[in-house]
Protein backbone atom coordinates (compact mmCIF):
# COMPACT_ATOMS: atom_id res chain seq x y z
CA UNK A 1 0.00 0.00 0.00
CA UNK A 2 2.00 3.16 -1.07
CA UNK A 3 2.33 6.73 0.31
CA UNK A 4 -0.78 8.17 -0.79
CA UNK A 5 -3.17 5.55 -0.35
CA UNK A 6 -2.00 5.11 3.72
CA UNK A 7 -2.45 8.99 3.81
CA UNK A 8 -6.25 8.24 2.63
CA UNK A 9 -7.01 5.47 5.17
CA UNK A 10 -5.32 7.57 8.10
CA UNK A 11 -7.68 10.34 6.87
CA UNK A 12 -10.38 8.15 6.62
CA UNK A 13 -9.90 6.94 10.14
CA UNK A 14 -9.43 10.28 11.65
CA UNK A 15 -12.24 11.96 9.67
CA UNK A 16 -14.62 9.25 11.33
CA UNK A 17 -13.40 9.72 14.63
CA UNK A 18 -14.00 13.68 15.10
CA UNK A 19 -17.51 12.91 13.20
CA UNK A 20 -18.02 10.82 16.25
CA UNK A 21 -17.08 13.23 19.29
CA UNK A 22 -19.46 15.67 17.05
CA UNK A 23 -22.43 14.02 16.49
CA UNK A 24 -22.64 12.78 20.39
CA UNK A 25 -21.08 16.17 21.71
CA UNK A 26 -23.53 16.63 24.55
CA UNK A 27 -21.48 13.12 25.72
CA UNK A 28 -17.91 13.60 24.60
CA UNK A 29 -17.40 17.58 25.41
CA UNK A 30 -20.07 19.09 27.63
CA UNK A 31 -19.81 16.74 30.77
CA UNK A 32 -15.71 17.17 31.44
CA UNK A 33 -16.86 21.03 31.12
CA UNK A 34 -19.33 21.40 33.49
CA UNK A 35 -17.20 18.82 35.83
CA UNK A 36 -14.26 20.90 35.56
CA UNK A 37 -16.45 24.12 36.38
CA UNK A 38 -17.27 22.64 39.75
CA UNK A 39 -13.71 22.09 40.53
CA UNK A 40 -12.97 25.63 39.68
CA UNK A 41 -15.76 26.67 41.84
CA UNK A 42 -15.44 24.55 45.00
CA UNK A 43 -11.50 23.94 45.04
CA UNK A 44 -10.57 27.42 43.47
CA UNK A 45 -12.63 30.01 44.63
CA UNK A 46 -14.28 28.50 47.76
CA UNK A 47 -11.18 26.81 49.21
CA UNK A 48 -8.55 28.45 47.37
CA UNK A 49 -9.54 31.69 48.85
CA UNK A 50 -8.50 31.11 52.21
CA UNK A 51 -5.03 29.76 51.10
CA UNK A 52 -3.69 32.62 49.33
CA UNK A 53 -0.67 32.63 47.17
CA UNK A 54 1.21 29.56 46.50
CA UNK A 55 4.40 29.16 44.47
CA UNK A 56 5.86 31.66 42.72
CA UNK A 57 3.25 34.35 44.20
CA UNK A 58 0.07 32.98 42.02
CA UNK A 59 -3.34 32.31 43.56
CA UNK A 60 -4.54 28.90 44.23
CA UNK A 61 -7.02 29.14 41.29
CA UNK A 62 -4.11 30.22 38.89
CA UNK A 63 -1.92 27.79 40.02
CA UNK A 64 -4.70 25.09 39.87
CA UNK A 65 -5.64 25.89 36.09
CA UNK A 66 -3.32 24.30 34.39
CA UNK A 67 -3.80 21.16 36.23
CA UNK A 68 -7.14 20.69 35.61
CA UNK A 69 -6.88 21.62 32.31
CA UNK A 70 -4.20 18.50 31.85
CA UNK A 71 -6.56 16.56 33.54
CA UNK A 72 -9.34 17.16 31.26
CA UNK A 73 -7.14 16.09 28.13
CA UNK A 74 -5.79 12.95 29.91
CA UNK A 75 -8.83 11.97 30.95
CA UNK A 76 -10.91 12.29 27.26
CA UNK A 77 -8.44 11.37 25.42
CA UNK A 78 -8.39 7.86 26.95
CA UNK A 79 -11.64 7.87 27.27
CA UNK A 80 -12.67 8.37 23.62
CA UNK A 81 -9.90 5.91 22.09
CA UNK A 82 -11.02 3.07 24.60
CA UNK A 83 -14.56 3.61 24.09
CA UNK A 84 -14.01 4.34 20.18
CA UNK A 85 -11.89 1.36 19.34
CA UNK A 86 -13.62 -1.03 21.57
CA UNK A 87 -16.92 -0.53 20.14
CA UNK A 88 -15.40 -1.40 16.65
CA UNK A 89 -13.85 -4.15 17.94
CA UNK A 90 -17.03 -5.41 19.55
CA UNK A 91 -18.78 -4.57 16.13
CA UNK A 92 -15.99 -6.66 14.66
CA UNK A 93 -14.90 -3.80 12.26
CA UNK A 94 -11.48 -3.83 13.17
CA UNK A 95 -10.98 -7.49 11.76
CA UNK A 96 -11.87 -5.90 8.43
CA UNK A 97 -9.24 -3.21 9.29
CA UNK A 98 -6.80 -6.05 10.14
CA UNK A 99 -7.27 -7.80 6.80
CA UNK A 100 -7.08 -4.88 4.63
CA UNK A 101 -3.73 -3.59 3.14
CA UNK A 102 -3.90 -1.12 6.01
CA UNK A 103 -0.33 -1.07 7.91
CA UNK A 104 -1.09 -1.30 11.25
CA UNK A 105 0.16 2.46 12.33
CA UNK A 106 -1.99 4.00 10.48
CA UNK A 107 -5.13 1.91 12.19
CA UNK A 108 -3.17 2.82 15.23
CA UNK A 109 -2.17 7.15 14.29
CA UNK A 110 -5.84 7.12 12.99
CA UNK A 111 -7.45 6.29 16.28
CA UNK A 112 -5.10 8.29 18.52
CA UNK A 113 -4.76 11.63 16.50
CA UNK A 114 -8.65 11.56 17.06
CA UNK A 115 -8.35 10.79 20.24
CA UNK A 116 -5.89 13.63 20.65
CA UNK A 117 -8.30 15.83 19.31
CA UNK A 118 -11.20 15.46 21.71
CA UNK A 119 -8.45 15.97 24.63
CA UNK A 120 -7.45 19.06 22.62
CA UNK A 121 -10.90 20.41 22.20
CA UNK A 122 -12.27 19.25 25.85
CA UNK A 123 -8.51 20.98 26.89
CA UNK A 124 -9.29 24.25 25.08
CA UNK A 125 -12.98 24.74 26.69
CA UNK A 126 -11.80 23.99 30.10
CA UNK A 127 -9.11 26.48 29.77
CA UNK A 128 -11.92 29.37 28.77
CA UNK A 129 -13.71 28.44 31.52
CA UNK A 130 -10.39 28.75 33.77
CA UNK A 131 -10.25 32.63 32.01
CA UNK A 132 -13.24 33.23 33.83
CA UNK A 133 -12.18 32.42 37.21
CA UNK A 134 -9.08 34.06 36.93
CA UNK A 135 -6.30 35.37 34.61
CA UNK A 136 -3.27 33.45 32.65
CA UNK A 137 -0.91 34.45 30.56
CA UNK A 138 1.60 31.63 28.54
CA UNK A 139 4.92 32.46 29.70
CA UNK A 140 5.96 29.24 27.18
CA UNK A 141 3.49 28.24 24.47
CA UNK A 142 5.25 26.33 22.66
CA UNK A 143 6.37 24.24 25.65
CA UNK A 144 2.55 24.04 27.11
CA UNK A 145 1.07 23.18 23.28
CA UNK A 146 3.58 20.29 23.57
CA UNK A 147 3.40 18.99 26.86
CA UNK A 148 -0.57 19.02 25.99
CA UNK A 149 -0.01 16.98 23.13
CA UNK A 150 2.67 14.36 24.82
CA UNK A 151 0.35 13.75 27.51
CA UNK A 152 -3.13 12.89 25.51
CA UNK A 153 -0.81 10.63 23.28
CA UNK A 154 0.55 9.07 26.33
CA UNK A 155 -2.95 7.88 27.69
CA UNK A 156 -4.87 7.08 23.99
CA UNK A 157 -1.91 5.06 23.69
CA UNK A 158 -2.71 3.36 26.84
CA UNK A 159 -7.01 3.75 26.30
CA UNK A 160 -6.06 1.77 22.93
CA UNK A 161 -4.10 -1.01 24.97
CA UNK A 162 -6.95 -1.31 27.31
CA UNK A 163 -9.58 -1.37 24.53
CA UNK A 164 -7.35 -4.40 22.96
CA UNK A 165 -7.77 -6.22 25.92
CA UNK A 166 -11.11 -5.63 27.33
CA UNK A 167 -13.58 -7.89 27.25
CA UNK A 168 -16.78 -6.15 27.85
CA UNK A 169 -17.15 -2.42 28.28
CA UNK A 170 -16.96 -2.73 32.27
CA UNK A 171 -13.53 -3.34 31.58
CA UNK A 172 -12.88 0.20 30.04
CA UNK A 173 -14.60 1.82 33.40
CA UNK A 174 -11.88 0.08 35.81
CA UNK A 175 -8.98 1.55 34.53
CA UNK A 176 -10.65 5.16 34.86
CA UNK A 177 -11.45 4.79 38.04
CA UNK A 178 -8.56 3.07 39.73
CA UNK A 179 -5.64 3.86 37.70
CA UNK A 180 -5.86 7.52 35.82
CA UNK A 181 -8.06 8.85 39.17
CA UNK A 182 -5.95 8.31 41.51
CA UNK A 183 -3.14 9.49 40.01
CA UNK A 184 -4.52 12.30 38.55
CA UNK A 185 -5.05 13.56 42.46
CA UNK A 186 -1.84 12.21 43.64
CA UNK A 187 0.06 14.10 40.38
CA UNK A 188 0.39 17.49 41.28
CA UNK A 189 -2.79 18.78 39.93
CA UNK A 190 -3.83 20.47 42.73
CA UNK A 191 -0.69 20.85 45.27
CA UNK A 192 3.00 21.50 44.48
CA UNK A 193 4.70 17.96 45.71
CA UNK A 194 7.63 20.38 47.37
CA UNK A 195 4.38 20.50 50.24
CA UNK A 196 5.19 16.75 50.88
CA UNK A 197 7.53 14.72 52.91
CA UNK A 198 9.50 11.42 51.86
CA UNK A 199 9.19 8.92 51.19
CA UNK A 200 5.83 10.44 49.11
CA UNK A 201 7.72 13.22 47.47
CA UNK A 202 10.03 10.14 46.02
CA UNK A 203 6.92 7.90 45.46
CA UNK A 204 5.18 10.96 43.69
CA UNK A 205 8.06 11.00 41.24
CA UNK A 206 6.79 7.68 39.61
CA UNK A 207 4.07 8.93 38.65
CA UNK A 208 4.20 9.90 35.12
CA UNK A 209 1.12 12.71 35.47
CA UNK A 210 3.41 14.19 37.71
CA UNK A 211 5.50 14.90 35.03
CA UNK A 212 3.17 15.73 32.25
CA UNK A 213 0.88 18.63 34.72
CA UNK A 214 4.09 20.06 35.69
CA UNK A 215 5.53 20.67 32.16
CA UNK A 216 1.80 22.48 31.05
CA UNK A 217 1.84 24.47 34.42
CA UNK A 218 5.61 25.66 33.29
CA UNK A 219 4.21 26.40 29.75
CA UNK A 220 1.57 28.44 31.16
CA UNK A 221 2.62 30.05 34.72
CA UNK A 222 6.35 29.24 34.29
CA UNK A 223 6.70 26.98 37.64
CA UNK A 224 7.58 23.24 37.94
CA UNK A 225 8.65 21.00 40.60
CA UNK A 226 10.48 18.86 38.02
CA UNK A 227 13.23 19.66 35.27
CA UNK A 228 11.09 20.22 32.03
CA UNK A 229 14.28 18.30 30.61
CA UNK A 230 13.51 15.72 32.49
CA UNK A 231 9.27 15.85 32.19
CA UNK A 232 9.66 15.89 28.38
CA UNK A 233 12.24 13.03 28.63
CA UNK A 234 9.54 10.58 30.82
CA UNK A 235 6.76 11.63 28.38
CA UNK A 236 8.63 11.04 25.44
CA UNK A 237 9.60 7.53 26.96
CA UNK A 238 5.99 6.77 27.96
CA UNK A 239 4.92 7.55 23.57
CA UNK A 240 7.61 5.07 22.43
CA UNK A 241 7.07 1.88 25.17
CA UNK A 242 3.23 2.57 24.55
CA UNK A 243 3.66 2.79 20.49
CA UNK A 244 5.61 -0.28 20.34
CA UNK A 245 3.60 -2.34 23.06
CA UNK A 246 0.52 -1.38 20.90
CA UNK A 247 2.06 -2.34 17.21
CA UNK A 248 2.99 -5.25 18.18
CA UNK A 249 -0.74 -5.86 19.64
CA UNK A 250 -1.86 -5.41 16.35
CA UNK A 251 0.59 -7.22 14.52
CA UNK A 252 -0.54 -10.43 16.50
CA UNK A 253 -4.02 -9.61 16.46
CA UNK A 254 -3.95 -10.50 20.38
CA UNK A 255 -8.19 -10.19 21.84
CA UNK A 256 -9.01 -8.58 18.21
CA UNK A 257 -8.98 -12.02 15.80
CA UNK A 258 -11.29 -14.65 16.39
Amino acid sequence: MNHSLNMVALYTIVRREIARIMRIWTQTLIPPVITMTLYFVIFGKLIGSRIGTIDGGYTFIQYLAPGLVMMSIIQNSYGNISSSFFGAKFSRAVEEMLVSPMPNWVILLGYVIGAVVRGLAVGALVLAVALFFTSLHLKHPLVALLAIILGSTIFSLAGFINAVYAKKFDDIALVPTFIIAPLAYLGGVFYSIKMLGEPWQAISRVNPILYMVNAFRYGVLGISDVGIGTAFAVMGLFVAVLSAIALQLLKRGVGLRS
